[in-house]
Formats: structure tokens, C-alpha cells, sequence
């Protein structure tokens, strides 16, 4: 079986028509060697876990890498401290024991001897005992840790990650005293200051001293006219359907703005549910394919449509803002500093052109207006 476009998962190039992400990868390799603590914090389907997963492939041969999910991890491993650190020792654990082939006798020593401590029994194996076992492996280790967090927004409702986020910083601050990860990468929608906008949207008291210290992540998470065309050209070469490869990303680029979903959804139905209406493919890679395409997209329930519909809800200030850009015409200067256009912004809505907030791109656009035309109807 060739190929398909992917928009559910982790994108694998052998699998899946991808753009190339080499060249954003050597970037972020670039904080990893510096020793940074960073957060790739953008909206939902953005590539954050592709790009992850590519970069511990990267990252394997020069470091111990353990990439975890805290989505994997229930809400029972939140409940107090002990259990949250008995269930990180042990996925840690696991994971770096499947990466790190090569260990050596004092690294495994020290790693039996965390296992140990952490063992279900221990009811005072908690976050200062958690932190201590892994700057003993930091130490023993013969080559430097990258700890990668995905989802990490996930357990963002409660005191213990807190706790966890102010432990993980507090060690990031002492490793010219104490032995401690090369780099750490946390992964999410919520960037670090407004995970406290999640834990609490009620409350005034948003932000908190765990939150400052993460690097500036500014590498450009969308994809490029020329990346899309590039992934366009290898679906080309494995079809020959007779596109005009640049019509055609530069079509996508403009309607979705690069956002990784979109693009990958739109080939998706091309590819899947267009070439049913169209005789042949060489039809199906035109403006009219293109077209039928995001009508089908337009009306169809997707995570990432159900997503910010449940935005809107969750967040009236927010549909609030978005209203006014989409219905009045009334320009709204870019202030980062404004709760609803930072959360826009956050989620993917909106974007900064030229100091001013604008939709991100033109699905977004018709999809919301669709959205509030048909709520205004059915009121």
C-alpha cells in the first residue's frame, strides 16, 4: 500500500505525505544544545506531536532522549504527590530504559535503585525523592538527558502539576550545582503563563513562578507555500496526476495559511473523497477539486472545528472579540496584553497582521461566520 495523506496521529514519513520539517528540526536541535527549557506551545493539530516524535529520532544519537505523554497518564496519577511520583518514576524509567541500549553499571545501578524507591509501597516517595532519583541518573548517565513532555497541558487541573512544573524549574535553575536534564521540552495549547488561565479561568491570579522561565519557542510551526509543494511534488511523482503543483499550494496556502491540519485535510479529501466524483485524478488536482474540497471540509464535524466551537463556549470575552471582527468591520489594534486576543491567539483563531488581529486564515473565517450566522438564526 502507497502512501495516504494523514490528519489523525503521528504523521511518519514512510507512511504518510508530509512536509519536510529537517530544516525547523535543526532549529530546535540548536535550544537543545544550548541547554534550553522551552515550551512548542501551539493550537490543536499543529504538528506539536509529529514534530516531537522526528526530533527524539533526531536527538537519539547524541543524547538519551525520554519522550512522555501525559495524556497516557489518568486522573487518579494527579491525586497527591506520591502517586503522581511513583507513576512518573516509572514511565521515565521505561522509557529510558527502551532507548538507552547501552548503559552503563553505574547508570543501571542508580536506575534499579530509583525503581526501588518508587516502588507502589512507599508512601513518602514523593516530588523531592522523584527530583533527587533523576539528578542521580543525570549524574550517572554517560551522555546527557532531554526530557520531552507531550499533551502536558493535559494534567493542567491540578496543584500536583504545579508542584511538578515549580520542581522541574527549581532543578533547571541548579544544574551548575546539582546534575539535572540537558534540555526540557514541554508541548501543548496552553503556553506556560496561561496554563494558570486553565487551571483557574475564574480567578484574577493567572500567573505564577513556575511559568517564567521557559525560552521564547518563535520557530515557525506552519507550513511554507514551498513546503506544501514540496509534499505536493512527492504526491505527484507517485501519481502523475498533471497538477500545476504551484496553483495548487499556492490555492492551499491562501486558504489555510499553512495550518498543518487544514492543509493535510484538504489534499486528504481530495485524494479520498473527491477523486469518487471525478473520473480520473488528473480532474480531481484542479481549482474545481480544490473547491469541492473545502466544501466538504466546511461542512463537516473535525476535532479541530469541535474544538473551537467549545472555545467560543467556554470563553465569552473571547466569541465576544471574534464577532466583532467578523460583523462590524471595525479594526482591532494587535495587544498581546488583552485577555481574549492572547487566548485567540493561543488557540489558533487569530493571527497578527501588521498590528492588527485578523482571522487566521480564510477556513476559519467562513466556518465561524457560518457558525454565528446559524446560532443568530436558530435564536
Amino acid at each position: 500500500m502507497g502512501r495516504v495523506f494523514n490528519t489523525t496521529g503521528v504523521c511518519i514519513p514512510e507512511k504518510h505525505y508530509m512536509v519536510n520539517i529537517n530544516g525547523r528540526l535543526q532549529q530546535i536541535k540548536v535550544l537543545v544544545d544550548e541547554g534550553k527549557y522551552f515550551t512548542i506551545n501551539r493550537a490543536r493539530q499543529y504538528g506539536k506531536t509529529t514534530t516531537l516524535r522526528a526530533l527524539a529520532e533526531m536527538l537519539r544519537d547524541e543524547y538519551y532522549v525520554v519522550l512522555l505523554d501525559f495524556q497516557t497518564f489518568d486522573n487518579e496519577k494527579f491525586s497527591n504527590g506520591n502517586v503522581f511520583s511513583v507513576a512518573f518514576a516509572g514511565s521515565f524509567l521505561r522509557v529510558l530504559r527502551r532507548n538507552c541500549k547501552t548503559m552503563n553499571n553505574e547508570m543501571v545501578s542508580v536506575i534499579e535503585e530509583m525503581k526501588k524507591d518508587a516502588d507502589y509501597a512507599n508512601r513518602y516517595f514523593s516530588l523531592k525523592e522523584l527530583f533527587e532519583g533523576l539528578s542521580d541518573i543525570c549524574e550517572a548517565a554517560d551522555r546527557k538527558i532531554v526530557l520531552m513532555i507531550d499533551e502536558v497541558d493535559s494534567a493542567a487541573n491540578n496543584q500536583v502539576f504545579i508542584d511538578f512544573l515549580a520542581q522541574l524549574r527549581a532543578q533547571y535553575l541548579d544544574r551548575e550545582f546539582y546534575p539535572g536534564f540537558q534540555s526540557v521540552i514541554l508541548a501543548g495549547v496552553y503556553d506556560i503563563k496561561n496554563l494558570k488561565r486553565k487551571l483557574r479561568p475564574e480567578e484574577g491570579h493567572r500567573y505564577n513562578s513556575p511559568w517564567n522561565i521557559a525560552a521564547d519557542f518563535s520557530i515557525e510551526m506552519s507550513f511554507s507555500e514551498s513546503e506544501i509543494a514540496g509534499m505536493l511534488q512527492e504526491y505527484e511523482s507517485d501519481h502523475r496526476t498533471g497538477m500545476n503543483i504551484s496553483k495548487m499550494s499556492e490555492l492551499l496556502y491562501a486558504y489555510t495559511a499553512g495550518y498543518p491540519f487544514l492543509v493535510s485535510r484538504i489534499c486528504q479529501l481530495m485524494d479520498e473523497r473527491v477523486r469518487d466524483e471525478y473520473e480520473n485524478l488528473k480532474l480531481v488536482w484542479t481549482e474545481n477539486g480544490f473547491n469541492e474540497a473545502v466544501r466538504i471540509l466546511l461542512a463537516e464535524k473535525n476535532p479541530l472545528f469541535e474544538s473551537l466551537v467549545g472555545k467560543i463556549c467556554d470563553y465569552p470575552e473571547l466569541s465576544v472579540m471574534l464577532k466583532t471582527l467578523l460583523f462590524t468591520g471595525r479594526n482591532i489594534a494587535y495587544n498581546p496584553d488583552e485577555t481574549s486576543i492572547d487566548m485567540a491567539q493561543m488557540f489558533g483563531f487569530i493571527k497578527n497582521q501588521n498590528g492588527n488581529v485578523v482571522i487566521a486564515n480564510r477556513i476559519f473565517e467562513t466556518r465561524l461566520y457560518n457558525y454565528y450566522l446559524t446560532e443568530a438564526k436558530m435564536q
